[in-house]
């Protein structure tokens, strides 16, 4: 080894010692600062988390844990919760069916107008639910838009059947899932698609083989929101699909209707609705709740 070459490898050595010594103490001058918490934003901060969490701890602590069993197995309750997560799981699949494609198209495709497309398909992410349970109606009951045409061409009747709680649930659930699966196919490559299309693939071949395999993940998490929403949709079903036991009364509605005769009933189906919140978060911590 020649001198120039060992006074390159000791420069080496002695930036790398540096680097060393100076990478904990960067590393513990970033904690020391996020540790740091002004006042005038602690105190805040914590009101805001007793805000919160309050209501939340009032509902375990009223909870009538020893009558709990019982309750959750009355008949009324059951039907609720069965036709609940009937409901639910089948207005995920119309928009996993319809959603996205719809997500797909507004990822990878330009044509006019695609802004205020995109602003139309999270309009109901905003709308008050029971202005969507209006429109619903205008839309699809009997003398709605569509909805005179498939009474008089096919005798269906969508307004208060279940099958109307499931457009209602669908309605509000589905653009959860396109927002996310659209934010999972921007960020994925498209090249992998531009070379499965090269080597003689059709663009739904490449959608099918390529492009699903890789949005699974935000294809998943898109509907486990959709389903935890559709599972806790209120508004627009009470106004497109009536409140009918065993039909159309879901565990909000029992809810609702539960409070005002039976309290302990009510406080019951509250209870599984915050269990299924929390394994929804529980499920999507990976995802959204992760810190770098």
């Amino acid at each position: 080894m020649t001198a120039l070459d060992r006074s390159g490898a000791a420069d080496e050595l002695l930036a790398g010692g540096k680097a060393r010594r100076g990478g904990p103490r960067r590393r513990r001058v970033r904690a020391d600062a996020r540790g740091r918490v002004p006042l005038p934003l602690l105190l805040p901060a914590l009101v805001g988390l007793a805000f919160l969490l309050l209501p939340l701890i009032a509902l375990l602590v009223r909870a009538p844990w020893r009558s709990l069993p019982d309750q959750l197995t009355s008949t009324e309750v059951w039907q609720a919760l069965q036709l609940s997560l009937v409901c639910a799981t089948a207005a995920t699949a119309v928009s996993l069916v319809l959603g996205v494609p719809l997500a797909w198209l507004l990822a990878r495709t330009d044509f006019p107008g695609r802004g205020f497309v995109r602003a139309l398909v999270t309009l109901p992410l905003v709308l008050p639910p029971v202005v969507g349970g209006v429109a619903l109606l205008l839309a699809l009951g009997r003398n709605g838009v569509v909805g005179q045409w498939l009474d008089s061409a096919f005798g269906i009747t969508l307004p208060f059947t279940t099958a109307g709680v499931v457009v209602a649930e669908a309605f509000v659930a589905m653009p959860f899932l396109v927002i996310s699966v659209e934010g999972t196919l921007r960020a994925a490559d498209p090249r992998y698609e531009e070379a499965a299309t090269t080597l003689g693939a059709s663009r739904f071949t490449a959608f099918r083989r390529v492009t699903l395999p890789l949005v699974a993940p935000g294809i998943a998490a898109g509907a486990v929101l959709a389903w935890a929403r559709a599972l806790g949709e209120f508004g627009a079903t009470i106004t497109f699909a009536g409140n009918f036991p065993g039909r159309t009364q879901t565990m909000p509605l029992a809810v609702y209707l539960a409070l005002q005769n039976d309290p302990a009933a009510a406080i019951a189906l509250s209870l599984v609705l915050l269990a299924v919140s929390i394994a929804v978060l529980a499920g999507l911590r990976d995802r959204w709740m992760t810190a770098s």
